[in-house]
């Protein structure tokens, strides 16, 4: 080929080559985008927002907030008691279920069995953590009553007890979310859970966190369920509902609920979650409660549930 042939050809690739780098450049910023709105910028992360404060953290951490909140529900302990314990494992672990600390000191509080504990595999289940710090601070006479470093002390008996004090506003907004006080005030942030969720994996999660008296039951529309609560599983685009009947006057007990599944969304798989004319959805809206919108959808569309319905989504 003549060297004037040559250069007519590179002439002609030279624009497919620029169509090409400029199809690939609105590709990666077309992902970029749907990654900003999807976690409100940054990283996948959740945030409380009330009483015109807010705090983020990690979806880990929030994971964990939520189960600590959840067990002291199911035992009946007073919020304070859930303020302690947030601000306890924020302090010991940073929220975090570690597998390591100052001897042999493990989990979210830093629970040693050689003090008794547990033994390591106890002390690594959260519920079981969160449910033993609970019942030695119940065994505080007056706990309630205490400055929360105190209270803390008291249980954990740490070289820094004074350390605890600095988590207590967090630890309060925190409790005002995972107990209900603050509907819709927790937004969890990220891409939709790309693992397959299980109905009954989320339906043991909630009997071991919060007892049995929120268990949904998976079957057959219609069906009942235990106290207080019933279930069902319906298809829904790609997605089987756990459905939670709870009374429609105790709002709290509901956001209690809904904010415990917003919160382990990614680890369970939960696609979608709507309560109280609001309704979540992974991966939309930067992870914030959207309005429902009564009238669109099929029946199974979760911005269409009852007043007095939690309801969960799982991805099949």
């Amino acid at each position: 080929m003549s060297q004037p042939d040559q250069r007519k050809n590179r002439r002609r690739r030279r624009p497919i080559r620029l169509v090409s780098a400029f199809l690939v450049l609105l590709g990666l910023a077309g992902y970029f985008v749907v990654q900003y709105e999807s976690t409100g910028g940054g990283g996948p992360h959740c945030t409380v927002d009330a009483a015109g404060t807010s705090h983020r953290m990690s979806l880990e951490q929030a994971q964990h907030a939520a189960t600590i909140s959840a067990v002291g529900v199911g035992k009946g302990m007073s919020d304070r008691a859930v303020v302690i314990a947030i601000a306890t494992a924020m302090q010991e672990s940073d929220l975090r279920n570690l597998d390591h600390g100052d001897r042999d000191s493990l989990g979210l509080f830093q629970q040693r069995p050689s003090m008794g504990w547990g033994t390591p595999e106890q002390i690594m289940d959260p519920v079981y953590s969160a449910g033993i710090f609970y019942d030695h601070l119940a065994e505080v006479r007056g706990f309630e009553q205490l400055p929360l470093t105190v209270a803390a002390q008291k249980v954990q008996r740490s070289g820094y007890p004074d350390a605890y004090a600095k988590h207590e506003a967090e630890a309060s907004l925190m409790t005002e979310a995972f107990t209900g006080r603050a509907p819709a005030s927790l937004t969890c942030s990220g891409p939709a859970p790309q693992r397959k969720g299980d109905p009954e994996e989320v339906r043991r999660e909630l009997v071991q966190a919060f007892g049995a008296g929120a268990a949904p039951r998976i079957g057959a529309p219609g069906t009942a369920g235990a106290p207080g609560s019933h279930g069902q599983a319906v298809g829904s685009g790609g997605s089987t509902e756990i459905s939670l009947a709870v009374n429609g006057q105790n709002k709290r007990r509901g956001w209690e609920l809904a904010h415990w599944a917003v919160a382990h969304a990614d680890e369970l798989g939960i696609q979608r979650v709507s309560y109280d004319s609001k309704a979540w959805l992974a991966g939309l809206n930067r992870g914030a409660w959207v309005d429902k919108n009564p009238g669109k959808g099929g029946d199974d569309d979760p911005r269409n549930s009852g007043p007095a319905d939690v309801r969960i989504f799982v991805t099949r």
